[in-house]
């Protein structure tokens, strides 16, 4: 399946934010149909869905998962516990999630895949964006995390911990300082328009990590979808890039699959590097025959 053997290229497809539209068979089948090397999954597959987490577990491709807020819904948020459908005294569904993925949940840590020369590494899982700490409790209790300052350290504490030279950093939520206008890749679109609405943590991070000897080709996240709530006639930017040559994509295209009178379509974001580069990065679009119907080339080199 690799294409590395063959003249140094790696592809990579990124799965945007799931909210419940994963179809085993057919993802499986487009993802193969595709010669992807690597899927990489931005989190929210569901409020809390332990059983489609299950299902990406099952995989069997190479693969990376964060959870995204939507994983940790009734648990987490105080708003949210009331409207929860399971007794949660007698489960704990988020860490059923963590427990079905184990070592491929990059959350706070980091995966090698020295057969592509790259090691991917995950920024706070289940983060709900913006420049406050939020859900202290959640955080505290989880993973021993009191605020960003703790939060960076662990990030960069994986960082340390990587066995090669090239990082992918897979987040939920994008970096912070990225832009603050609405359509901005993590920009906030909801009312008061307006505010970078990335993750300080993730960003610092990040900055550390260049002090390290490693190489940052690619930051990938979601959470942010690329349709504005208020404004319908543009959409939000999915690439940014820094003075460091690191490509920043957010691959939150919702709803990920779409069914017309002829069948479904689905979309990942493709990551294509060689000699740890990136040389394009578009989004497509697949029908049921899986066929690339659609290509909105993002980034090309």
């Amino acid at each position: 399946m690799s294409n590395l053997s063959a003249e140094g290229v790696i592809k990579i497809a990124v799965v945007g934010d799931v909210h419940d539209l994963w179809q085993p068979l057919e993802d499986r089948l487009a993802l193969q149909s595709l010669d992807i090397d690597l899927v990489l999954f931005v989190g929210d597959f569901g409020n809390e869905s332990v059983e489609l987490v299950r299902t990406i577990a099952h995989l069997d491709l190479p693969k990376a998962v964060i959870l995204g807020n939507h994983d940790a819904w009734f648990t987490a948020s105080n708003n949210h516990k009331k409207q929860c459908p399971y007794d949660r005294t007698k489960e704990d569904r988020v860490q059923q999630q963590l427990d079905i993925l184990g070592n491929i949940h990059v959350g706070y840590s980091w995966l090698d895949f020295p057969q592509l020369n790259l090691s991917v590494v995950g920024s706070r899982p289940f983060s709900w964006g913006g420049s406050q700490w939020k859900k202290e409790t959640f955080y505290r209790d989880r993973f021993n995390i009191k605020n960003f300052i703790d939060s960076t350290q662990r990030i960069v504490d994986a960082v340390a911990r990587t066995a090669c030279e090239n990082i992918i950093f897979l987040g939920h939520n994008g970096p912070s300082g990225l832009g603050s206008e609405e359509y901005s890749i993590c920009g906030k679109d909801w009312k008061p328009i307006g505010k970078d609405y990335g993750d300080p943590d993730f960003a610092d991070a990040i900055a550390r990590s260049y002090q390290m000897d490693k190489k940052v080709p690619l930051v990938t996240f979601g959470h942010m979808h690329h349709h504005l709530r208020l404004n319908s006639h543009r959409t939000r930017e999915a690439i940014a890039t820094n003075d460091m040559g690191t490509i920043f994509l957010n691959a939150a295209c919702t709803p990920r699959i779409i069914h017309r009178h002829d069948g479904y379509y689905r979309n990942f974001s493709i990551v294509t590097l060689k000699s740890g580069r990136i040389c394009q990065i578009s989004l497509i679009w697949l029908n049921s025959q899986h066929q690339v119907i659609s290509e909105n080339i993002l980034f090309s080199s």
